[in-house]
């Protein structure tokens, strides 16, 4: 038996389905598409203290978004 889902993936998974099961894969897939369009990786250089700043805080928010996406496969990054 698998380990529940963090609320976070949760809320996703019921937003998409009533129950949980064979639509993970592809809401997984479906995270991982919109944090590389909302939220793209950023090189750690480039910019003044600020911009490194808010990069960390941009890269914070997509390391959110695929560990959900990490779990709802069900594997870690």
């Amino acid at each position: 038996m698998t380990e529940p889902l963090s609320p976070a993936a949760q809320a996703v998974v019921d937003a998409a389905i009533t129950g949980r099961g064979y639509l993970q894969p592809a809401i997984a897939a479906a995270l991982r598409a919109a944090a590389d369009q909302v939220v793209p990786e950023e090189p750690l250089y480039g910019g003044d203290q600020r911009w490194m700043f808010e990069r960390d805080a941009r890269q914070a928010c997509r390391k959110k978004f695929l560990a959900i996406a990490a779990e709802l496969e069900g594997t870690i990054e």
